[in-house]
């Protein structure tokens, strides 16, 4: 190929690459098309890299495909490894490289010698400063997540808010100083940089469990922000179209969750830290709360029976599910319900879990059928006319003081209506507070039970219940 042709086919490659994520992007709204989405964003990317090696020539083949096959094998190896329930620590680490990869590329650029004009020094300061907030950030929801962390109260005290905008200030004063002549590039962006990872660390410490979607959501949009002006400085139009999508889409998915909390995202970065004081111990605390004087519980056999006699089922999954591995289980207790001719769907809130969609690719993945995943809109309407919910391991997103009590923290959130339904089993292994540290007002109606256990263990109690009481053998024999 002619070596005058090579920028007119890098700048096609790039234009393919560019719609073949925007479409990823649009695919990825649908749990339908989700999966599929997420491979056209893949090719998206390789196709981009494709045109990056035809400009860079074969000279500079070497250390690119070795940092490919790097990030690529580290890449792959997490995705085999880890469990489902470490999904929302990978993806806040996943933001965080993101956010140290622009922060690299722009002290990188800056290093050069032929040096940057005006619009090159900006976008070195931009994407400095944002992706040393992304990284440390995300460092920080990691740890938070992974319970290896958790917020000191001096944190939780009005003055962060001072010491945080004296950051920026310093790291906005290096950035003024380094056009001006008054600092040289090497310590103007030493001060940038720190200043961004102490920002980063002092903005997401503060935030309690209970709000950690939001802040997973952020962190996506800040690591776009990032690599779009990365694109700025390597003169990269792919970088900061892609970088520009992914900065959208990630503020938009924060609205989404800051709606589905009821929170403002002014109040979840600076008002506090719902959740803070409340352990964040998996599907909702260990230990009972003494404040509860109405509970009625009942064993496996009792719900099995309950469900036996039911028309319509729905099924309402949290973090529990997850931490249980017991999507397969649910799975199998639902084709059991159905072969018997119940109707069965799945309740899904939009903040379930610990990150946005978490609870879709939890029963994605064990192959339940995409039309009965109702969101939270939809199926609130259904629930007065359900015989039986099963809540496994949800807390907050099930709690109708969120809709009754003025007094209580989540009030006016939106929440899942279980209460409104004939009969409702909660699957948990204590009456442990959720991560707001809110009390549950649902376990105390005389229309709920507590099934009080694992909930993988307690769905297999209740197939071979099932299957004891014969149910689903006349659907199979009929076949």
């Amino acid at each position: 190929m002619p070596a005058s042709a090579l920028p007119s086919v890098h700048l096609a490659l790039d234009l393919g690459a560019v719609l073949l994520l925007a479409l990823g992007l649009k695919g990825l709204s649908k749990v339908r098309t989700a999966r599929s989405a997420n491979g056209l964003a893949a090719v998206a990317i390789a196709v981009a890299v494709a045109g990056l090696l035809l400009e860079q020539g074969v000279a500079g083949w070497p250390w690119m495909l070795l940092g490919l096959l790097a990030g690529g094998g580290l890449g792959a190896l997490v995705a085999y490894r880890v469990p489902m329930t470490s999904m929302p620590e990978v993806v806040a680490l996943f933001n965080g490289c993101g956010g140290m990869a622009s922060l690299l590329v722009a002290l990188g650029a800056a290093a050069l010698p032929a040096g940057l004009d005006l619009l090159g020094q900006l976008s070195v300061l931009a994407s400095v400063l944002v992706g040393g907030v992304t990284f440390s950030g995300s460092l920080v929801a990691m740890a938070k997540l992974q319970e290896w962390l958790a917020t000191p109260p001096w944190m939780l005290r009005p003055q962060r808010h001072a010491v945080n905008i004296g950051l920026v200030l310093v790291a906005l004063a290096a950035g003024a100083a380094l056009p001006l002549g008054l600092l040289t590039p090497a310590p103007a962006l030493v001060v940038i940089t720190v200043a961004s990872l102490l920002l980063g660390i002092g903005l997401t410490l503060p935030i309690g469990g209970a709000d950690m979607p939001v802040v997973i959501s952020l962190l996506n949009s800040y690591s776009g922000v990032a690599a779009a002006a990365a694109g700025f400085v390597v003169g990269s139009q792919l970088l900061v179209v892609a970088g520009a999508m992914v900065g959208a889409a990630g503020l938009i998915l924060t609205q989404v969750m800051c709606t589905g909390m009821n929170r403002s995202l002014t109040s979840v970065l600076f008002g506090g830290a719902l959740g803070a004081a409340a352990a964040p111990v998996g599907e909702g605390g260990s230990g009972e709360d003494p404040g509860y004087s109405r509970i009625t519980s009942c064993s496996a056999e009792e719900c099995a029976l309950a469900l036996e006699a039911a028309e319509r089922v729905v099924f309402v999954p949290g973090y529990g599910l997850a931490v249980a591995q017991a999507q397969h289980s649910l799975k199998e207790l639902a084709r059991l319900l159905e072969s018997a001719g119940i109707q069965v769907a799945y309740g899904i809130h939009p903040v379930a879990g610990r990150m946005p969609g978490h609870m879709n690719v939890l029963l994605a993945e064990a192959d339940v059928p995409y039309e009965q995943l109702i969101e939270m809109e939809t199926i609130n309407p259904d629930f007065p006319r359900t015989d039986v919910v099963i809540v496994l391991g949800a807390n907050d997103v099930v709690n109708p003081q969120a809709k009754n009590d003025p007094s209580s923290p989540l009030y006016g959130m939106p929440v899942l209506e279980v209460d409104q339904a004939r009969s409702v089993f909660v699957v948990k292994r204590s009456l442990g507070a959720g991560y707001s540290g809110v009390r549950n007002g649902l376990f105390e109606l005389p229309q709920t039970s507590m099934v009080f256990g694992d909930a993988k263990a307690v769905l297999q109690q209740l197939t071979a219940e099932l299957r004891s009481l014969g149910v689903g053998k006349v659907a199979v024999a009929a076949g």
